[in-house]
């Protein structure tokens, strides 16, 4: 049985059953059926009940009057992603500040965990970015195709129509070479990270491991920030008209 963590263990002992029976169903047999639940999975749950909980008590706290520090945070954030979609995208930006900023605090909040003594990042496990890299491949082609109808096409195609079955080969490989990118960039990254923290930690547990905790910190956000903005500029490809 793999190593799991308390979160992990906690709902393996409730939930297992279950869970291995809905996987099951799907011909999805878990290597330890008995805890079919994974550490990855557990912190994103949890990152995700964070941010529900976090939202809950943004919306129920709300007040013109007097905004309380929560308020105050949930506009800052809004701001920032907006400032930052406005400038990328352009015009018609609005509607993907939803998005940006949702994958933003997830990444943010996934990454941070790894600094919770008995916790641990999800972003450091690649199934986790992939998820990410591919959920952003699919939502930015969603928007291309919708901006743009059967024009879309034209991204794909080059500006002359003799460079056509040259070129249509080579875009499809550079747009799928974004997921492994996104992908790859956050997972080594958070994975290096979480490495360096534990065999510090291990080696000299007082005094030098709080250098790399601080790294770690400037990683997390930085990685998160950078995810947002490349899906941020991948979108603004795909919503442009002048292909």
């Amino acid at each position: 049985m793999p190593t799991q963590l308390l979160f992990t263990r906690f709902l393996n002992e409730h939930f297992a059953a279950p869970v291995t029976a809905f996987l099951n169903a799907l011909h999805v047999h878990p290597a330890s059926p008995e805890a079919p639940i994974t550490n990855a999975f557990a912190m994103e749950l949890l990152v995700f009940l964070i941010l529900v909980a976090y939202f809950i008590l943004v919306r129920v706290s709300l007040s013109v009057e007097k905004p309380k520090g929560v308020q105050h945070l949930a506009e800052i954030t809004h701001e920032f992603v907006s400032e930052q979609g406005e400038q990328i995208i352009g015009h018609g930006y609005e509607r993907f500040v939803g998005y940006l900023t949702a994958l933003f605090l997830f990444i943010l909040l996934s990454n941070l965990l790894g600094l919770i003594p008995g916790l641990e990042s999800p972003t450091a496990n690649v199934v986790v970015p992939l998820g990410f890299a591919l959920v952003t491949f699919f939502y930015y082609h969603y928007h291309g195709i919708r901006e743009n109808g059967i024009s879309y096409v034209k991204q794909f195609l080059g500006p002359v129509w003799w460079l056509y079955p040259l070129l249509f080969p080579i875009e499809i490989i550079s747009h799928c070479a974004r997921v492994l990118s996104l992908t790859v960039r956050l997972y080594a990254n958070m994975f290096a990270g979480d490495l360096l923290t534990i065999a510090f930690f291990s080696l000299v547990p007082i005094g030098i491991p709080l250098v790399f905790l601080g790294l770690h910190l400037g990683v997390a956000v930085i990685q998160a920030y950078v995810f947002m903005l490349l899906a941020a500029i991948y979108l603004s490809l795909a919503v442009a008209h002048d292909h």
